[in-house]
This record gives C-alpha cells, structure tokens and sequence, in this order.
C-alpha cells in the first residue's frame, strides 16, 4: 500500500517529516526518491529537526555521509555520486545500527539497501508544493504508516 501526502509548501514538508520522526527507531531507514529540486534536504531537515537535531543540516552531495547527534543518532547519505559505482562505504554498519538513515539517491546503491524500509517519493506538484508518497517496505513500516496516517 502507498500513502499520500499534499505539502503546499516548504514548511508543510518538514512539519510532516518532523511528525514522521517521532515514530522512528534506532535501525530504521528512509529511502528518499525525486529528481533534483524536489525536497528531499528539506524533507531531511524537518526529520532532523524531530529528532532533536540541533546542527544545520545539508546535502551531504560532495561527502556522502553527514552524521548528526539528536535523541537519536541520523545518518544523513546522499549517495548520487555512486551510480555505477560498486564502492561499499560501511552500508552494513550503518542500516539496522543505533541511528535512523537516510537515504537520496537509493537506487543507485540498491543491492546494499536491506529488505526492509521506507520508501519516500517526493514530487512537484506546484512551483512550492509537493506530493509525499509513502511506500512502506515490510511489517515494521506498514506498522509505522498505519499509525502515522490512521
């Protein structure tokens, strides 16, 4: 099942990701997916925010991994810079360990994502606003959907 999301705006986007983050875990992981432009920091930035963040956050595009320290760990990836790479950055260590990912730009690292996930599509749907899909991937996130969006 697919969930939908209207944001009309930037801050609509980060006050749902924001909602959002109070119902991770330490080991969860976020996949986000939508061309360039389309929301996927800000989205982050609202998710770090519900998380206690206090750092700024960016796109992690020329380091690939930016590491945050909230109530809970974030591990912020943008991993564009490895389509048609085979380069191996510590995937394992960090999916299912004491922080929540993220992810932008997962399919280009999709034979290291595990089995089970949370995928988001973020899309235009206007010059500010955006369509959030959820597309939950496993119990544990049909579970977190169900209750996010009862």
């Amino acid at each position: 099942m697919t969930y939908r999301i209207e944001a009309i705006s930037p801050e609509e986007t980060q006050i749902f990701a924001e909602k959002l983050a109070a119902y991770l875990s330490a080991g969860d992981l976020l996949t986000l997916e939508g061309g360039l432009g389309a929301g996927k920091t800000t989205f982050t930035k609202g998710l770090a925010k519900g998380l206690g963040v206090k750092k700024m956050v960016n796109s992690p595009t020329f380091t690939i991994l930016k590491q945050y320290s909230g109530d809970l760990q974030l591990n912020h990836l943008d991993v564009y810079r490895l389509e048609d790479s085979d380069e191996d950055i510590g995937f394992d260590e960090l999916f299912g360990g004491d922080a929540v990912s993220v992810v932008e730009w997962a399919q280009f690292i999709d034979d290291y994502l595990p089995d089970e996930r949370l995928e988001i599509i973020i899309e235009r749907a206007s010059e500010e606003g955006r369509i959030i899909r959820l597309h939950p991937i496993g119990e544990r996130y049909e579970t977190l959907c169900k209750e996010l969006m009862p």
